[in-house]
This record gives C-alpha cells, sequence and structure tokens, in this order.
C-alpha cells in the first residue's frame, strides 16, 4: 500500500497493541478505538488473552462493532521470560495480516511486541507509555534492564504520544531525547461523564477504586484507617478492584484491627463504583495521568491523592493539596480535613470538574493523536524519497 500522506482525511488503518485489557489503560485503548472508528479509520487490537477475565471479554465484545480490523487475544506475560518471543511473532503475523498504517503500542509489553515486530515499509510504530517501564526505580536490576530496553527501542518508534508531561520529562531523564518526533497528548474524559453520581444507601466514608498492588498504595490507606482510631475517627471505606496484593491486603486490614470497616468489592465501571463511597482516595506510590482522578474529577467527587505522576497537572492549581506518596501521618491528616470539612471539600470539587471539563477533552485527545500519526507519517516518506 501506497499512502497518500498529504490526504490528512484519507482513512488509516490503526493496530493498537497492548497487553492488559483492563484498567486506565484499556479505558485509554477504548476510547482512541471508538473516537478513530467514528471518524472513518479501520481499527484494531492485540491484547493479552489471559488477563481480564469475562469483564474483557464482555467489553470487548462491545467494541467490537468499532474495530474493523478485529480484536487478536494472545498469551502475554506480564513479566520478562521466554513467551515474548512467541508472543512477539504473533503480534507480527497480525502486522502482516492488517498491513496497517499505524502500529500504536500501548504500556512496556505491548510496545515492546509492536516495535520489535517488522511492520509495512510505509506505517509508523507508535509508542505511549502508560508510567509502565518508567515506575520501576532506578538502581534496581529490573528497573535497568527495563530502561536498557527502553534505549534500543526508542530507535524503532516513528512518534512518541506521551500522556503528561511528566511522563515526557520522566522520560527523557531515565531513557534520553530521541530524534522521533515527540507530543504530548493528555487523557481526556467525555461530556457525559461530567454528571455527578449520588450516593448508594449504605456508601462509605472513604472509597478507593483500583489495581490492587504495591505502587498504588492501598496498604497505606489501610493503616491511616488504622491510625484515626485513637482519635475517635472512625472511618469505613470501600475497596473496588483486584489484583496480586488482594489477599495480603485483607490480611493487613485484619492486622490492624479495621477488617470490620474496610469493605473490599471487585472491579466493576468507576460509574457505577462512585456510588459506594463518599470521598475518593488515590494513595499512589506512582501514576501517569491516571483515568480514575479524571473521572472522579468529572464527576465532581471530593478527592484525597499523592503528588505522583502527572496528578499535579490535572489538580493544577490546587495541587498544593495533594498529599506526599507513603507518608501516612499526612493521608490521615488530608483524610481527617475532608470528613470534617466537607463544604470546602465540595468546593475543591467543583473547581476541580471545571478545570477538567476545559482541558482534558477526549475528542481534543483523539483528534490531536490522529494528526500526530499523520505528521509521523509525512516525515517518514519524505525520508524515504
Amino acid at each position: 500500500m501506497v499512502l497518500n500522506v498529504n490526504a490528512t482525511r484519507q482513512p488509516l488503518k490503526i493496530l493498537h497493541v497492548f497487553r492488559a485489557p483492563v484498567g486506565g489503560l484499556f479505558r485509554h485503548v477504548t476510547d482512541l478505538v471508538h473516537g478513530q472508528s467514528t471518524k472513518g479509520h479501520q481499527v484494531g487490537i492485540v491484547a493479552d488473552s489471559l488477563t481480564g477475565g469475562e469483564n474483557a471479554d464482555r467489553r470487548l465484545a462491545e467494541l467490537a462493532p468499532h474495530l474493523a480490523l478485529g480484536a487478536t487475544r494472545i498469551p502475554m506475560g506480564r513479566y520478562l521470560g521466554l513467551g515474548d518471543i512467541a508472543a512477539t511473532r504473533a503480534v507480527a503475523a497480525a502486522i502482516a495480516r492488517m498491513t496497517p498504517d499505524v502500529v500504536h503500542g500501548h504500556g512496556a509489553k505491548g510496545a515492546a511486541y509492536a516495535r520489535l515486530a517488522g511492520v509495512p515499509r510505509h506505517a509508523i510504530r507508535v509508542y505511549t507509555p502508560h508510567g509502565g517501564s518508567l515506575h520501576y526505580r532506578p538502581g534496581t536490576l529490573v528497573g535497568a534492564i527495563y530502561i536498557a530496553i527502553e534505549k534500543i527501542l526508542k530507535t524503532r518508534t516513528d512518534l512518541f504520544l506521551f500522556e503528561s508531561e511528566y511522563i515526557h520529562a520522566l522520560f527523557n531523564r531515565r531513557v534520553g531525547a530521541t530524534r522521533a518526533l515527540v507530543k504530548v497528548v493528555r487523557n481526556g474524559v467525555a461530556d457525559s461523564e461530567f454528571a455527578e453520581v449520588a450516593l448508594a444507601p449504605g456508601a462509605t466514608d472513604l472509597l478507593y477504586i483500583g489495581e490492587l498492588r504495591s505502587i498504588k498504595g492501598v496498604t497505606i490507606l489501610i493503616d491511616a484507617i488504622a491510625g484515626l482510631l485513637p482519635s475517635g475517627l472512625t472511618l469505613t471505606a470501600t475497596i473496588v478492584g483486584d489484583g496480586p496484593d488482594r489477599e495480603a491486603l485483607l490480611a493487613r486490614a485484619k492486622a490492624r484491627g479495621v477488617a470490620d470497616l474496610v469493605r473490599f468489592r471487585n472491579p466493576m465501571p468507576a460509574r457505577e463504583a462512585f456510588a459506594l463511597g463518599n470521598v475518593m482516595v488515590v494513595p499512589s506510590y506512582g501514576e501517569s495521568l491516571p483515568y480514575v482522578v479524571l473521572e472522579a474529577g468529572a464527576a465532581a467527587k471530593p478527592l484525597v491523592a499523592t503528588n505522583v505522576g502527572g496528578i499535579p497537572e490535572i489538580f493544577g492549581s490546587q495541587a498544593a493539596r495533594l498529599t506526599e506518596p507513603g507518608d501516612c501521618a499526612a493521608l490521615m491528616r488530608a483524610l481527617k480535613d475532608a470528613v470534617n470539612d466537607p463544604e470546602t471539600m465540595r468546593a475543591s470539587a467543583m473547581a476541580l470538574q471545571e478545570r477538567i471539563r476545559s482541558v482534558f477533552s477526549v475528542k481534543t485527545m483523539v483528534e490531536d493523536g490522529l494528526s500526530a500519526y499523520a505528521e509521523a507519517l509525512r516525515r517518514k516518506a519524505g525520508a524515504q524519497v
């Protein structure tokens, strides 16, 4: 296929490659698929077959009408292993079958497969990190391995689409600048998400939504709830999600004497979960530009969050309210203030909602991403002349 890159309205064949069909990354891909297909482009995905369970199957079935190139599921391990060889070959086979113009890899694993596999001569390789390799701490063996891989793969990348200024800067510090085209295209939410969600009967004081793994800081949240008990403040919490630390967190709540205050619920859509708790808590040690913060802010949920990743970009002038990750005492103070001063929290929530409405639009995300594809395709075509 010879692409007329001067015709910016020409339909593209776009393939998104990512590992886990769960969480914010999957939400991001889903929004892109909807937006790109609505604009007349042919879209396909390649994702892990081992993750997501029935929820992923249901969401992929709902997405099917927008997937002209289909959905391909293959085994993709979370960590480095021999299975990555077979996965890369499977991704290469999907690319050969679909002959896409754009191969867009998301996250460390998906983007590694997308960039290692061969692509048509005219096609571009695109990378959106979503944190991924950049979350590993410098100085660790695992972190060094992943950064070394990133340095190799950046030479096989035509376009970097960073989802926050934070991730862009972090990539430059740890991996280094690149000669490829670089754009920051922030995650966005839809107009329908600005409707507020009424609390359900029996809603708890606090709410956490997300993966249950160490980087998300749920242990600190449990410790903060326990730490407030001697002061006479008894807070209840709903923790919505799943992950490798689920059993350890259940044991932690029991050990800290708050098992009767903290209830665990299986993953569900964020807006459904918003009804289950009053104050949303995001106690993470690391993030990129988390959708759950955008979604909660759009719905005017009172928010307590940590000063990590792109969260300060979301909060803007309110970033001083954010707590430092891992600081249990600071989180305790923030939770105490949140429940004791609901009027201030309400005013902050309304101000954050307006900022998200003006800055973080899914429509802008889709359009800016497509414009970046077109520019990268022009650059590649020009270099091949």
